[in-house]
């Protein structure tokens, strides 16, 4: 590792010693909820009474399995509904299946998956937890891989929120993760991109909601990691603070 660094160019210590990011201070973070105005255009009222007829999860992914108005249904291989706890605290929502996704029938399973699951074990979270407290439940605003793994558009984006937030109702997390500017969108109805709304807390249907990158982002840009680590250690801490 020091011949790899010497090769970069490193040629100074900014510390006499190592800094062991993990050893994390407790610290009081505000909430701060940012101030969005509605983008996502209303669903057809045929999606919305769907969605609202679901009394719980094993229901709400059978109306998902029936519904034909979608077109991404009809390239995909499987739904892909979520994974994890549906007990847990964190509920954490991505944007879209991509191929390996699609293939699995469960979310965040390729690269992204897999930094995530990093992400998420260096704050003592888990899709595989069995107690709650250390659990994470995941799902992403559109079921269906889009062609191509494109960003969602607006329109699906519409059509697939009645079932999303009617999702987000019967998990009932404490604390709601957007991972992306499609969750974003979807769950606060914002214009704003998710690199001005990361790490400014937020509240939705009475939820705590945390808009993070996508970890598809840190993967193109490893920049970014320093803010999730941000985020992630702002996630902590809440989570910290409501168990005491």
């Amino acid at each position: 590792m020091l011949a790899w660094q010497v090769d970069c160019g490193v040629d100074e210590a900014i510390a006499e010693g190592p800094v062991d990011r993990f050893d994390r201070v407790p610290v009081a973070v505000p909430e701060v909820r940012t101030e969005v105005r509605a983008e996502v255009a209303d669903a057809e009222p045929s999606v919305v009474r769907i969605a609202s007829a679901c009394g719980d999860l094993a229901a709400l992914r059978a109306a998902l399995a029936a519904f034909e108005g979608c077109a991404l249904k009809r390239g995909a291989k499987n739904l892909v509904f979520a994974d994890g706890h549906p007990g847990a605290r964190v509920m954490i929502v991505g944007e879209a299946p991509g191929r390996d996704e699609d293939l699995a029938g469960l979310p965040f399973v390729g690269r992204s998956g897999q930094l995530l699951d990093l992400m998420l074990a260096a704050v003592g979270l888990s899709r595989g937890a069995e107690e709650a407290a250390a659990a994470v439940y995941i799902t992403n605003v559109l079921p269906w891989r889009p062609p191509a793994n494109r960003d969602p558009t607006r329109e699906e984006v519409a059509m697939m929120r009645p079932f999303l937030m009617r999702h987000i109702e019967l998990v009932a997390p404490e604390v709601l993760v957007v991972m992306g500017n499609a969750a974003a969108r979807a769950v606060l109805g914002t214009p704003v991109g998710i690199t001005q709304l990361r790490g400014v807390w937020a509240e939705a249907e009475g939820v705590a909601v945390l808009p993070m990158f996508h970890p598809a982002a840190l993967l193109r840009d490893g920049l970014k990691k320093r803010e999730a680590w941000a985020d992630l250690l702002a996630l902590r801490a809440r989570l910290d603070a409501g168990a005491s």
